[in-house]
């Protein structure tokens, strides 16, 4: 094999269909676009989605629910994972809860939730906690600071 014999697979490469070139190329007259109808004008488009004429899909599909523009998602970290990742007398943050791997996205406020049991006296600062943790934090020893 050499570049002086290299060639397409058979029927890779077709003849292009000139339209309109009369009856003997076999798309002579209508060109191939059948008679009348928006479909055999010039500058004819279809419309984004149309279907034929068939109920498009974005207008047979039901409308549910509503997005809240103004939802606020925060990182969510539970007690036992502070507890098991942090020493009694810890001071919390969110900028070493992102250095130490608990929060990957350090621009979403954080949010502590009371799942699973803390004996730590830890002094934690987040942007919310639930009423548990709270609970379970000061029945710990330690204390909460909301951030603004």
């Amino acid at each position: 094999m050499g570049l002086n014999n290299l060639r397409p697979p058979r029927g890779a490469k077709k003849p292009k269909k000139r339209v309109g070139r009369g009856p003997g190329s076999g798309h002579g007259k209508t060109a191939s676009r059948g008679h009348k109808g928006a479909q055999s004008r010039s500058g004819f488009r279809f419309k984004r989605g149309f279907e034929g004429g068939q109920m498009p899909l974005h207008r047979r599909l039901p409308k549910r629910g509503f997005t809240n523009p103004f939802r606020v998602e925060y990182a969510v970290v539970n007690l036992d994972t502070l507890a098991e990742v942090f020493d009694a007398g810890s001071a919390v943050t969110p900028e070493v809860l992102h250095a130490r791997g608990i929060v990957r996205d350090a621009r979403l406020p954080i949010k502590v939730l009371g799942r699973g049991e803390i004996a730590k006296a830890l002094s934690i600062t987040a942007h919310k906690f639930s009423g548990t943790a709270v609970q379970k934090i000061a029945a710990a020893g330690g204390t909460t600071e909301v951030l603004a």
